[in-house]
């Protein structure tokens, strides 16, 4: 009974400071605004093309071939593709140079030849394609002809679909994060972290109060109010962090997938986690100065190479193994497996990664306090 009358002393004395709770809150809030807005194009993996212009000179004599070259040319055409008959004496290879057209084709008897365009390259390859589609299904016709001309017919008109030759899949392009839906989940997990820079102040700001000795003589085991004090700054750090995900997900409309238990549990654990490394520097060093500088260093090296300013998912080398020690990168990778992989398993490693660590962290305080006469 004790632990729960200084956990909910605790809770009402933080909710009480504005300054704080604004900062835990406001500060994620700016941060995926603006950053997941300033960085929009980072994350949009769209191109642009501009108009595809195709020159062709058609030199062929087969009546056969100029009929499904027309219907070719009225199909791509809906595409998209401008298609320009050369004049007479035009140089279609230095007119592609000059940048006129995308790409220009020379079409006989004999096949297709084709020139395209290096300065617009996408575009360029998306004609080269088709066009490439367009002589393999003509010989193939062909080929057919002789045979079946029904057959050469319907392969043509695109009556076979190539579905019945090959079976294509794709990945779903919408399951991938937005700037908003990444900084949503990267900024969530840092200012959870920043839990500790709270935390390193439990203990330490009894003693700057004057306040531990009378807490020490009071009827309570010192563990009872340690355990009160965690217990009190891991559920108002929660509970903001819990503030900032339901705001960006409704407000911002960030994606935080269909599994928000397993994202709550693995945020709570990564809490946890800064309230225990919190309290553990605290106990480790005695200097104010020097837990205020190693909390700060810690947390904002974590950020960067967690991926809390950019991403880091195509790190390698020495900058991968440091970013691999940032707890912040452990809990963003396992998000982004949850919420776009749909791969539960993904947060338990994580959250129990978390918790043992926490716990080593608390056991190391919880020891020391025992040894200590006083806080």
């Amino acid at each position: 009974m004790n632990v729960l009358n200084i956990a909910l002393f605790e809770i009402k004395k933080d909710l009480r400071d504005k300054r704080t709770l604004i900062f835990m809150l406001a500060f994620p809030i700016v941060l995926i605004l603006i950053l997941g807005t300033a960085l929009t194009n980072a994350f949009h993996n769209g191109v642009e093309l501009g108009d595809m212009k195709l020159l062709v000179k058609n030199t062929a004599q087969s009546q056969q071939l100029q009929s499904y070259w027309n219907g070719f040319a009225q199909a791509i055409g809906k595409e998209g593709v401008e298609l320009t008959p050369a004049a007479n004496g035009i140089d279609g290879k230095k007119a592609v140079q000059d940048n006129q057209y995308t790409a220009y084709a020379e079409i006989d008897d004999n096949g297709i030849h084709f020139y395209g365009s290096s300065r617009e390259t996408i575009s360029s390859n998306i004609i080269q394609g088709m066009l490439t589609s367009f002589a393999d299904k003509y010989s193939l016709a062909a080929a057919a002809v002789k045979n079946d001309p029904e057959a050469a017919h319907a392969i043509i008109a695109g009556e076979m679909a190539p579905g019945s030759f090959i079976q294509e899949s794709s990945l779903d392009p919408d399951r991938k994060p937005g700037s908003i839906d990444y900084y949503a989940i990267v900024e969530s997990t840092m200012i959870a972290f920043y839990a500790c820079m709270s935390a390193s102040w439990l203990i330490r700001g009894e003693v700057k109060r004057k306040t531990a000795l009378r807490l020490a003589a009071a009827p309570v085991g010192k563990l009872e109010i340690f355990a009160g004090k965690v217990i009190a700054s891991t559920i108002i750090n929660f509970l903001c962090i819990l503030v900032v995900v339901l705001f960006s997900k409704f407000v911002f409309n960030a994606n935080w997938g269909d599994h928000l238990g397993p994202v709550f549990l693995l945020l709570f654990t990564e809490v946890l986690l800064a309230v225990s490394f919190g309290l553990g520097i605290a106990f480790l060093f005695k200097d104010d100065a020097a837990v205020n500088g190693v909390m700060m260093i810690f947390v904002q090296l974590a950020s960067m190479f967690g991926g809390a300013y950019f991403p880091v998912d195509e790190a390698s080398g020495f900058f991968a193994g440091i970013a691999n020690l940032s707890p912040l990168r452990w809990a963003n990778e396992a998000l982004m497996n949850l919420i776009y992989n749909d791969d539960l398993q993904a947060v338990f490693p994580v959250m129990g990664l978390n918790t043992a660590i926490a716990a080593a962290f608390l056991a190391f305080v919880a020891i020391t306090m025992r040894k200590r006469e006083a806080f």
